[in-house]
Formats: structure tokens, sequence, C-alpha cells
């Protein structure tokens, strides 16, 4: 009696476990239906973008052979023959989002940069060859527009302002669509990971970014320019890169959020270019060591590293080591919260900024100007004047540096005025331990200019306590050993 309950006992168990996997929880089955509705209803919005490159170069013909010794290639290669010009088309692929019923589609800057020809398919089979009504490489964003002969489906533009971590995010788009030769696109899920992320230039990647969106739901090559979706089915963000060791997704994938799209959406329809503010200066965040020096409670500000010449920010009397805490009524803890205030602000506008100098704060009035094309990252550089002789001097600190010569400067590809250069870091040394690493240029130690080794040597030689190193790639503070 006692195995017949026992069985029927564990035959009620059984039952109740395979009902409860037979029949999902409500909540389980509202958000699938979520999940699908989001496809549907976005997912007939996104394209695949094509486009076409075309390339020409011009053929030579060596009438001699090629030798090993280098020399002798160099002499005979000027003899060689002109060929006929050719061309190659170079092929590319992306995604996009239809906006209105106009026809009217965003992408990313890099997926149309240099097309000869865009061609926009729905995932419904239908083709259009689309045309560029603007773009700028500074935000990675372009319109493109499309003809459409009969009704076409449009996504609605979400509040990407409100995000949290932790939100559901849904990124559409169109990875890998040449090999799966299917227009309709491909849906992954996830959730926000992180907000106002920046992602630096790179050797693979020659534009930077900053407050982006982060998600780990699958984002994979083909997909730049597709929608990042809420819940709602509602676009927050436009994927634009991944972080990946291997080539595919790794579960970190960044977006534009919307709302800085929809900024420039209609000037970018209209053909107009995208004006930004501009103060001149070039910036860094604070470190623990970079706020003791300068005697601040906190890592809060931005520290100002470089002044561009005749710049607003000159002009209103800003200095290298300057720190913003604010722009405006904003306090300013980082190097993204001052470029998001400042995207805020129009050109020709004059705003406040708070600035410790000297562990005194005062406000400087600065009157916003528009971004130079070629002065948005870094400060232009004169060529090195050519060097008598080069002076090395040895280990101050754990570094070995020199005069710039010719030779060095080819040898490091910089192009400098002034200072010294790095040639080597002594492991574990405080220099190490500070950042600085060969190939960075030394132009001032505790605020004090140093053009060449006579500077660097009479700086070196009397400092004590923490020192504070300014190069071209910010400030630094080496510690006494």
């Amino acid at each position: 009696m006692n195995k017949f309950k026992i069985s029927l006992l564990m035959m009620s168990l059984i039952l109740i476990s395979f009902l409860s996997y037979a029949e999902p929880p409500k909540e389980a089955l509202t958000l699938q239906d979520a999940f699908v509705k989001v496809s549907k209803d976005i997912g007939q919005a996104v394209v695949s973008i094509s486009t076409e490159h075309t390339e020409r170069y011009q053929t030579r013909y060596y009438p001699f052979a090629q030798f090993e010794d280098q020399f002798f290639n160099d002499f005979f290669n000027d003899f060689f023959v002109e060929g006929p010009q050719r061309e190659f088309k170079k092929m590319g692929l992306g995604s996009g989002f239809i906006i209105d019923k106009e026809g009217y589609i965003i992408t990313n800057e890099h997926v149309i940069h240099g097309a000869d020809k865009i061609t926009a398919t729905l995932p419904d089979g239908r083709e259009f060859e689309a045309r560029l009504t603007g773009s700028d490489v500074y935000s990675d964003l372009a319109v493109i527009k499309i003809e459409p002969k009969g009704e076409l489906p449009f996504a609605k533009l979400g509040d990407s302002d409100g995000l949290q971590i932790g939100h559901w995010a849904i990124a559409i788009g169109n990875p890998f669509a040449f090999a799966v030769k299917n227009p309709e696109p491909t849906v992954t899920v996830g959730v926000i990971s992180a907000l106002h992320r920046s992602l630096p230039r790179t050797d693979k990647r020659s534009r930077e970014y900053s407050d982006l969106i982060q998600t780990d739901a699958a984002i994979n090559p083909g997909n730049s320019g597709g929608p990042l979706v809420n819940i709602y089915g509602e676009v927050i963000g436009i994927n634009v890169a991944i972080f990946t060791l291997s080539g595919g997704s790794e579960g970190i994938g960044f977006a534009i959020p919307i709302n800085a799209a929809k900024k420039i959406i209609n000037d970018l329809i209209q053909g107009k270019k995208v004006l930004y503010g501009w103060l001149g200066v070039i910036i860094q965040d604070m470190d623990a060591n970079l706020a003791s020096y300068f005697g601040l409670e906190d890592k809060s500000g931005v520290l100002v590293s470089r002044i561009v010449e005749a710049s607003p920010a000159e002009k209103a009397g800003l200095k290298p080591g300057d720190v913003i805490i604010s722009l405006g009524d904003e306090k300013i803890k980082n190097t993204e919260s001052l470029l998001r205030e400042l995207l805020k602000k129009n050109i020709g506008e004059k705003v406040s900024l708070g600035v410790v100098r000297n562990l005194k704060l005062y406000s400087a009035v600065v009157e916003i100007a528009e971004r130079p094309e070629d002065k948005t990252v870094s400060v232009e550089q004169k060529k090195p004047e050519p060097q008598v002789s080069q002076k090395i001097v040895k280990s101050w600190r754990g570094i070995e540096v020199s005069d710039i010569t010719p030779e060095i400067a080819h040898r490091f590809k910089i192009a400098v005025e002034s200072g010294v250069i790095i040639l080597s870091v002594e492991p574990q040394s405080p220099a190490e331990q500070s950042g600085l690493r060969p190939g960075d240029v030394i132009y001032e130690i505790n605020r004090a200019p140093i053009k060449n080794m006579r500077d660097y040597s009479a700086m070196a030689g009397k400092a004590s306590g923490d020192a504070l190193i300014g190069t071209y790639r910010g400030y630094v503070v080496i510690k006494e050993k």
C-alpha cells in the first residue's frame, strides 16, 4: 500500500511538471507576443542597402626583371611603361529603415560613403534605386530617398532619453544578406547593457563615437544602419558598431541614440551641412592622480590639456591646466557630459563655463563657434626643425628622452614644433605606471614649457614630489619614487 501511494505521488509530480512546461506563464506568453508584434511592425520598414563604388587605378608594365637589391629596382623602375587604366567595382552592404511614407530612409554614413549607386531592397522584395539627400561624417548618419510605388511601411521613432540599463532592446537588420539571399531582416533580442559609451579611433576605425547605447542584442556585419527598438516597437537607436575580437558578435554592440539623430534628420533631408558647436579645447577626463595634483575633492570635471590658437576658448582666456566643471547651469562630470551639453547649444550662442584654476573658481564666457573640419580632434602641428645634435638624458623617473631630430620624427611618425620625445620607458617605473609610452612628446613639466633638452634637463633636475607632465595625448602625473 505504501509503495502504491509513493508511485501515485511520483506520477502526480511528473504530471504537474509536464503541465507546467506545457503551459508557460501568461507573462512569458505576453512577452513573446510583444517580440512577435515588434518584429512584424518594424521589420517591414527595415531595408537592405547595397552600394556600388567604382575605383580606377593605373596599370604599369615593367620591362626589366625585379632584383633583390632595392637600389636596382628603384633605378630600373624609373623606366616603367604605363599600361591601360583599369577599374573595378567595390560593393558594400548595410541596413536602414524607412521613417515616413515619402520614402526617406535613415542609415549610417559609413554604409553609403563614396557610393556611386545605392539600392534599397524592402522585405517584400521590392527594389529601389536610392539617392543620397544628406550625410554627416561626424555623427555617422545619412538619409537616402526612394520613390515609392504604392504604400510604404515606416518605423515610429521613440525617445532615447528615458532609456535605462536593463530595458529590453531588439536589433533588426540584414546581417550577411549576401549569403542568405533573403531581403527579410533578422531580429535579435537583448537588453540595454550600458549608456553613454564611447569608442575611440583605431587602426581599423577611422572615426570616433561618443554617447552610444551599448546592448547585448547580437549585431553583426550588415546590421549597421538598422534600428534598435524597444519593447513597444519604437526606434530608440541606430546600430553602428560592435566590439569584437573574432569579427562577429560577442554581445557588445553599440547604437546611436535616436534623439541625437532627430536633431539633424531635417538638415540631412534638406541636404544642409550639419553644424556643431566648438570651443577649441583639447580635453581629457580626470583621474585620481590628476584630481589630487590639482587639489580637487573628486574626479568630476574635464581637464583642458591644450588650446587651439585663435579659438573661442583662447579668446575667453582659458589656459591648459584649467578644469571645466560646469557649462551654463549643468555640471560637467566628464568629457562625455561636456560634449552632450555643447551639442545642445547653437552656433554664436554665448555660454558661461565654470572653471577651476589654481584652486580658485571663476567664470569664463565663451561664444560657441562652428567646428572646423580640420580641427575636430587634434591641433595642427608644424614639422620639426632640424636639430644640430641629438641629446639624450636617461632615467628620470624611468624615461629616456631625446631632442626631436628628423630621423626620430620619421621613426615615430610625428610632426611637432618643439618638445622632447620619449625613446623608452623602464618597466615598473613611475613613468610606466603613469601611462607614458615611447613616442610621447613632452611639451610641459609642472606647467613650465619644454621646447628642447635644455628646458627638460632644467625642469627635471628641480622637480620634486608628484610631477605634472604635458604630452600631446594629454596630462599625466608621474609619482616620485
